[in-house]
């Protein structure tokens, strides 16, 4: 009974987490068409995207996205004991010691803006790209704080099983951006979004999540005891994730450093294509690991591994449902790319430059959307040492890789090792997570993994069929047409996904069909409601 009513709060939590991220997606997917209308695949756009390699390096050694994993399992400790005053007043130690580490951490970086830049896209030759970058960079850096706060204040609600509010923070925090950059690039060119990321970050991170987490029952005290037992604790847990490099923090900079010594416009352009494979990493592996996280630790805190292995595992069999997905996305991708982003300054050449790069984004789309899952079973164990070590050798091990494969294959390379790098890295990861839990069940992952590979292939030409039969029909030249086209192949790719399933058993595949019809037709709603 225990377990079915946290696998229904789960469910629910992870349906409110799955549509702010998909929403956040969405409108992440128009804040980057609005950049593509704006600036297109040029230099300006390189800059902006320079701009926010030393930030998110700055959030990387605060830790800030990992405010939730580290805090939540401590806070949630003195919840559960009754002691809510004590646990606000490590909140608050924690709050005070590490915000001004990091407001000293801003004043160094942007003192030494030009300096960084330097190191870390030593490709960027034209003097007037690099004062662009550097000057953007220093508007980006102080929104850190901001989102260092805000992680906080969120884990103080998702402590308190509160999901809405945290939600919305990436959609205001999009919003922001957009609107900074419809209203300001006329007077500002691309400086103006980086003034609508400050804005955004200031109103949906801090703003917003302060309200949410006083909702909460949240209280601040000016304390700054740092030899209190748990900040140690803290301190011991976050140290790990701040030297580390994860996966998807890493192909952010390295897509951003190889980048710099491609054409002008290559960066651009696989940050165009990464973001659309992140429209699928973050309804598949972001959501569901935010979602799951705290429930996740709970079970570990009573040392159920069997359970915990229940649910990674089950969690991962939903999770390579993406696989087919991103099948249907490599199909489509000159017209997905030329619906989103073809218009204003992004032309015919960048759409075939981006449409050419995606699906070797799009392969690895599985392998982030897990690895999310599988390294969340460490942190559940309070353990962040070792994914951190195993992330950081990962990715120094994949530098030569990418190296080789961009001297061979130019953008497309960089894309492809990218994708290779973490393909790997989160088959190892769950291996070793299958040997320090004693997953016994984890045949059972792969057996499905490799029952979806074919499938996917199959679909895949199925599908390429399909296109180029519509291809003679329509014009590929107009966006009514690549509209068409896409909710042609899309529907018949609805109809085939479930049926593969029911042909060949896969109920994972029955049981996500049901689930969003349930979510989407108000009969199916009360149906399922009757049931429960």
């Amino acid at each position: 009974m225990e377990t079915s009513n946290t696998l229904k709060k789960i469910g629910f939590a992870a349906f409110i987490m799955m549509a702010s991220v998909f929403a956040s997606r969405i409108i992440g997917l128009v804040r980057e068409s609005t950049i593509a209308w704006m600036g297109g695949a040029k230099a300006a756009v390189d800059a902006y995207q320079v701009a926010f390699i030393i930030p998110e390096i700055l959030n990387h050694i605060v830790a800030s996205g990992f405010l939730s994993i580290t805090f939540i399992p401590i806070f949630a400790y003195y919840l559960s004991k009754g002691k809510d005053e004590e646990g606000f007043q490590v909140f608050s130690i924690i709050f005070n010691g590490f915000g001004l580490m990091l407001l000293g951490f801003i004043v160094i970086t942007m003192l030494w803006t030009p300096q960084f830049v330097r190191i870390f896209a030593p490709g960027i030759v034209d003097p007037v790209t690099f004062d662009l970058a550097v000057k953007m960079t220093r508007i980006i850096i102080p929104a850190q704080f901001f989102f260092f706060t805000g992680g906080l204040f969120m884990a103080v609600q998702f402590t308190k099983e509160r999901f809405f509010i945290p939600a919305l923070a990436p959609l205001i925090y999009n919003i922001g951006i957009i609107t900074g950059g419809i209203f300001l690039y006329p007077v500002l060119g691309m400086e103006g979004f980086a003034w609508g990321v400050l804005g955004g970050a200031f109103f949906g991170s801090f703003l917003l999540q302060l309200v949410g987490a006083r909702k909460a029952g949240l209280r601040y005290y000016f304390n700054f005891n740092i030899l209190h037992p748990d900040f140690f604790k803290y301190i011991l847990l976050t140290l790990p994730l701040m030297v580390g490099l994860t996966m998807t923090f890493s192909t952010e900079i390295l897509m951003k450093f190889f980048g710099s010594f491609l054409a002008e416009g290559s960066i651009a352009a696989m940050n165009y294509g990464l973001r659309i494979m992140f429209l699928l990493v973050g309804f598949f592996g972001q959501a569901v690991g935010m979602a799951s996280y705290p429930f996740m630790a709970k079970i570990a805190a009573k040392g159920d591994f069997d359970r915990l292995n229940h649910m990674i595992n089950q969690t991962l069999k939903f999770i390579f449902l993406v696989m087919p997905v991103s099948v249907l996305f490599m199909v489509l991708r000159k017209e997905i790319v030329m619906i989103l982003f073809q218009r204003g300054a992004f032309d015919l050449e960048a759409t075939q430059l981006t449409a050419g790069i995606l699906p070797f984004f799009m392969a690895g789309a599985f392998a982030f959307s897990a690895q999310t899952i599988v390294s969340r079973g460490y942190y559940a164990l309070q353990n962040t040492l070792f994914p951190a070590i195993f992330s950081t050798l990962c990715v120094l091990a994949s530098l030569p890789m990418i190296y080789g494969l961009m001297k061979l294959f130019g953008i497309k390379g960089v894309a492809l090792g990218l994708s290779l790098s973490v393909i790997v890295s989160s088959l190892l990861l769950f291996e070793c997570w299958n040997r320090k839990s004693q997953n016994t069940q984890k045949k059972e992952v792969y057996r499905f993994f490799f029952k979806l590979v074919p499938i996917s292939l199959v679909l895949g030409g199925i599908l390429q069929g399909v296109l180029m039969g519509l291809r003679l029909l329509f014009d590929p030249g107009t966006l009514g047409s690549n509209l068409m086209i896409c909710i042609i192949v899309g529907l018949v790719f609805s109809v085939l996904l479930p049926l593969f399933g029911v042909l060949l058993r896969i109920k994972e595949i029955s049981i996500l069909y049901d689930k969003i019809f349930r979510r989407i037709l108000p009969w199916q709603k009360e149906k399922a409601k009757n049931q429960e």
